[in-house]
């Protein structure tokens, strides 16, 4: 038979109650852990999880829900969640929207039916704001990782994606460039949207011209960033391009080099995110790293506080900075130009 907490109370000569606040991870005297510690060593006590979720009225787990398990930057955003969830001694489920083709909000009821403490809903496509609304009216602890609708009452986190690209015009701006090219992207995802607006909006506060036919929309996929660069090169006249991720980055840069233009020579370009390969293409991209780490770890923090009703808990938006990298694709063509 598998030993109980009452073995290994006898066994190191204590309580029942002190091992249970041992095992919950509550202090006790040094010798009595060591004795506990040898204790369930010698016994190979395991804490039947079942039973102490039942005492506690906790699952002791966390639910992250994802709109689909195939995007590229989730398992950074997941690292950062598990590593809050694993110091405060919990576990994580993951959930896929795909798999389900349920609205966000349909996910709370794994609160409500007793599977999860919490949820993290993940997705960086535009939201409903009527479904959100939903979960902001609930009792259920969410987080929401990306687009808030324009909601209250809801805590939510993403990058400044708007402060992102306006620190890309502003440093080809820096290096010489006014003739600045914008490769948009999808309309479904939100932060196009945050993104276009810090393209126009810097270029108007630095002077500076925007031409309709220098603004291309994309899937932000390689072959569109492709596709959108041979339109610029036939439509424009342009010396940077600010690309509104870096894959769309990469299809302009194989663009520009298979019709015989160089860069930074010719054209200097940029990108959004900080992929892998942005560092590995040549010439190395120039682009805004996405702090994915530190919004999962934000996401997980933020969820806690709601769970344990911290007082220092509030709803609102946390918009984390994306950081400028500066590497070989973009090239000074004068004397810098102050911002």
């Amino acid at each position: 038979m598998s030993s109980t907490i009452i073995d290994v109370a006898r066994l190191a000569n204590t309580s029942k109650s002190t091992v249970s606040r041992y095992l919950n991870g509550q202090p006790v005297k040094k010798e009595t852990e060591e004795a506990l510690k040898k204790a369930i060593k010698e016994l190979n006590y395991h804490r039947n999880e079942n039973a102490r979720r039942l005492v506690v009225n906790k699952t002791q787990t966390i639910g992250i829900v994802v709109d689909s398990i195939t995007n590229m930057f989730y398992p950074m955003i997941f690292r950062g969640i598990e590593e809050v969830a694993k110091e405060k001694g919990f576990n994580c489920v993951f959930y896929s929207m795909t798999s389900y083709n349920y609205k966000e909000s349909y996910f709370q009821n794994l609160y409500y039916e007793g599977h999860v403490d919490g949820i993290i809903l993940i997705s960086f496509r535009k939201r409903d704001k009527e479904d959100l609304l939903k979960l902001a009216e609930s009792d259920c602890p969410v987080v929401v990782f990306g687009d808030s609708a324009g909601v209250d009452g809801l805590v939510s986190v993403d990058v400044d994606n708007y402060y992102g690209i306006s620190e890309l015009v502003k440093y080809l701006n820096r290096i010489g460039h006014r003739k600045i090219a914008y490769i948009s992207g999808p309309s479904d995802a939100a932060a196009t949207k945050c993104r276009l607006a810090g393209y126009l909006e810097t270029m108007e506060l630095l002077g500076l011209d925007i031409k309709t036919d220098l603004i291309v929309s994309t899937d932000w996929s390689n072959e569109d960033g492709y596709l959108a660069m041979n339109q610029l090169l036939n439509s424009g006249d342009f010396t940077a391009v600010v690309a509104s991720n870096d894959e769309t980055a990469i299809g302009a840069l194989r663009a520009v080099q298979e019709r015989g233009y160089n860069v930074p020579t010719d054209f200097s370009i940029t990108g959004f995110d900080d992929i892998t390969l942005s560092s590995w293409v040549y010439p190395s991209l120039t682009t805004v790293k996405q702090p994915f780490m530190e919004m999962g770890t934000k996401a997980a923090i933020e969820l806690f506080n709601r769970m344990e009703n911290k007082i220092e808990y509030f709803s609102e938006r946390h918009l984390l900075t994306p950081k400028l990298i500066i590497r070989d694709s973009c090239r000074k063509i004068s004397e810098p130009i102050s911002n």
